[in-house]
């Protein structure tokens, strides 16, 4: 037999490990870390629930649902996004429940992206976003966000990026890792771009319930748009249901269909006591998620006057739940800065070149964790900083 790297495909062996899980991989081997790497709500699943997963459970619910999911979920769905958002999708031709945000961006892509077609990509960025393009064939070309702009896309360099290979643009805004959002002026900005030309929109708004300076916009809410946006979501973040894997994309009918087929072959259904759990977040967690995102508001606003009193600068985030922070100005590549605060002081943050090479002179530092834990980070990255 032939050996094995010649056996495998070329596609996947030349994609690069995620950057973030090499930190969570250093994490296992050490004790007595203060880390600020994960991107996942420090919450437990509000109890009412997860009753109503452990009822599905009891009641021998236990059996596979539709492929597209739930009928009744697909309806609340369709419902909380009219509510919060105003937007439209129907239940029964335009939602397809995934297994978690990460299976609806990757079916939404596979479903439009042919081999050749270019996706532009605002960067930095989320980790999966190049990856699966690649997979799918495309070609991903990378936009650069700047600290000068607050990290939102330019429309004029959104502009001279299309070409008339242009299939997809991705929008990971509230943005992980740098916070930045696109309020409705960004996106009527990147709306009159987009008319007139036959690019499809990706926007990724699974950070949508944590906007800190008012309500969340989606761009499928922008005149014209609707038609030509892939909305992927899920409950991980709004609802603090990062194990439950579970999440949603609606999209027109056409591409609806076409995303179905993916979702139907691959995986067959969402895990139906997620399910089930979902209908319950969706019509009674309102106040669950006031008050979450009332408690990252207050761990923001500590960790960023925190971080810049001693010397990490960095931005007030507007969305999401983590702080761009400068590190460069120390004379360190980011991810040595990030190793020797590890092994130095014993405190994990996330380089910013995990996220994309323009991260560099960055580290990602998420307040998805309690204040007494970011305090006890604080004062160690203090004495490191000092010790530099």
């Amino acid at each position: 037999m032939k050996p094995y790297r010649e056996l495998i495909s070329r596609t996947v062996s030349k994609l690069e490990p995620s950057g973030i899980r090499k930190y969570f991989d250093l994490l296992d081997s050490m004790e007595d870390v203060v880390s600020l790497t994960v991107g996942q709500p420090d919450f437990v699943t509000p109890w009412h629930i997860r009753v109503a997963g452990i009822e599905s459970l009891e009641e021998g619910r236990t059996y596979y649902t539709s492929n597209s999911g739930l009928l009744a979920l697909r309806e609340s769905i369709s419902r909380y996004l009219h509510r919060r958002f105003g937007l439209t999708y129907a239940p029964d031709s335009e939602i397809t429940v995934t297994v978690g945000g990460s299976e609806a961006i990757d079916s939404a892509v596979r479903a439009v992206v042919n081999p050749g077609d270019e996706v532009i990509i605002p960067v930095p960025c989320f980790v999966c976003y190049e990856p699966i393009v690649r997979l799918a064939g495309g070609v991903p070309v990378l936009l650069e966000t700047t600290a000068e702009n607050g990290f939102k896309l330019s429309p004029d360099a959104l502009r001279a990026a299309i070409t008339e290979r242009t299939k997809l643009l991705i929008l990971p805004f509230p943005n992980n890792p740098t916070g930045a959002i696109l309020d409705r002026d960004d996106l009527e900005a990147i709306a009159d771009v987009i008319r007139g030309t036959d690019v499809l929109i990706l926007s990724d708004e699974i950070y949508a319930e944590l906007t800190y300076g008012g309500r969340h916009v989606s761009v499928a809410s922008i005149d014209g748009m609707r038609e030509r946006t892939i909305l992927a979501s899920g409950f991980s973040k709004a609802y603090a249901m990062t194990g439950w894997r579970l999440g949603y994309v609606c999209a027109p009918r056409e591409i609806s269909k076409e995303i179905f087929k993916i979702h139907q072959y691959a995986i067959m259904c969402a895990p139906t006591t997620s399910q089930y759990a979902a209908i319950e977040a969706l019509e009674n967690g309102d106040s669950d998620i006031e008050m979450m995102r009332s408690e990252y508001d207050r761990r923001r606003r500590y960790i960023v006057d925190g971080l810049n009193s001693i010397g990490l600068h960095c931005g007030t985030p507007e969305g999401a739940f983590y702080v761009w922070a400068q590190v460069g100005r120390f004379g360190l590549p980011c991810e040595k800065f990030c190793e020797r605060l590890l092994y130095e002081a014993g405190v994990a943050i996330v380089p910013g070149t995990a996220f994309g090479a323009c991260g560099e002179g960055f580290a990602r530092i998420s307040y998805a964790y309690s204040v007494s834990h970011i305090d006890k980070a604080l004062h160690k990255i203090e004495g490191f900083v000092k010790s530099l």
